[in-house]
């Protein structure tokens, strides 16, 4: 049991690197002069083909069984799919204007959000104990992104994009945890990331005629389309339902200091000890929520 637990670990560990590793590739394609249409179209087409060839070759090798998938599902994976495609858009115009370490931050507000939409929905106050999350997560937020020190530079575009990106990224959460849960991950996969295409494309039809650099396609595209797109889906989908939701949820959030470290050591981003004790408080929250609570029996 014991190594089925740590299998599972390792799948969620390298899905969250990958995480981890993808604001900091989108700023180097920025560098290297391609521009947020040409970094999300690549990223989705391709890991839409990946998933749509892996989807196929697993119903080849397969039985044929009852896995159909009607058409109402499929659309409405599609519709819950653009809040993907949206959170790509939004995070990746964050970094454009601040560190991709204090938009890695600004993305893991999702958490509280979670919170808040399950609170309206489902019309039930959360308990002391998630209540206390969120107050240490916005605590948190405000060391990890460094406001004491930098109140007055603050990039309020790039805060506001990235506020967007987390709301985004809620709608996803949710949606991914309760839509269609009896087909396939793979399949759901591909209908989502499908309706994260389309509307990327409604967004930046127009830079396909303006110079689009279809060279993205064999360079950074491939690279944030398997790091962003393909591994995450899959690793994540393999790990948690071996470990489930609630101890995969802890050790995914190392995608926080991964993120923060990786922008540090390759795009030289400066983190100070109070931005490192910031993401430190967010992960204490994150476990927080997640831990079971312990029953005590009396005799």
């Amino acid at each position: 049991m014991k190594s089925q637990i740590l299998k599972g670990s390792s799948f969620i560990v390298l899905g969250a690197i990958c995480y981890g590793m993808l604001g900091t590739f989108v700023k180097m394609a920025y560098h290297d002069g391609f521009n947020i249409a040409e970094v999300t179209i690549s990223q989705f087409t391709i890991g839409f083909a990946v998933l749509l060839l892996l989807t196929l070759l697993k119903k080849t090798a397969s039985v044929k069984g009852n896995n159909t998938t009607g058409i109402k599902s499929q659309l409405k994976l599609v519709v819950a799919g653009t809040s993907l495609g949206l959170t790509g858009v939004f995070y990746y115009q964050s970094v454009q204007y601040i560190p991709v370490s204090v938009a890695i931050v600004l993305l893991i507000q999702t958490v509280w959000m979670g919170v808040l939409v399950e609170m309206i929905i489902h019309r039930k106050m959360p308990g002391f104990r998630k209540i206390i999350a969120v107050v240490i997560i916005l605590a948190g937020t405000i060391l990890a992104t460094n406001l004491f020190e930098q109140s007055i530079n603050v990039n309020w575009i790039g805060f506001g994009w990235g506020l967007m990106a987390a709301l985004s990224y809620t709608a996803t959460m949710y949606s991914s945890n309760k839509l269609e849960l009896h087909l396939p991950p793979l399949k759901r996969s591909l209908f989502m990331i499908l309706g994260g295409l389309i509307i990327i494309l409604i967004i930046f039809h127009a830079s396909l005629n303006q110079h689009f650099s279809f060279g993205i396609f064999l360079s950074w595209g491939l690279v944030v389309s398997l790091f962003g797109t393909v591994l995450p889906p899959l690793l994540f989908t393999k790990g948690m339902a071996i470990t489930g939701i609630g101890l995969g949820a802890i050790i995914a959030s190392i995608e926080i200091p991964v993120s923060v470290f990786m922008a540090h050591l390759l795009l030289k981003e400066p983190v100070s000890l109070l931005q490192w004790r910031g993401v430190m408080l967010i992960l204490f929250a994150v476990v927080l929520m997640n831990i079971p609570k312990r029953r005590v029996i009396y005799s």
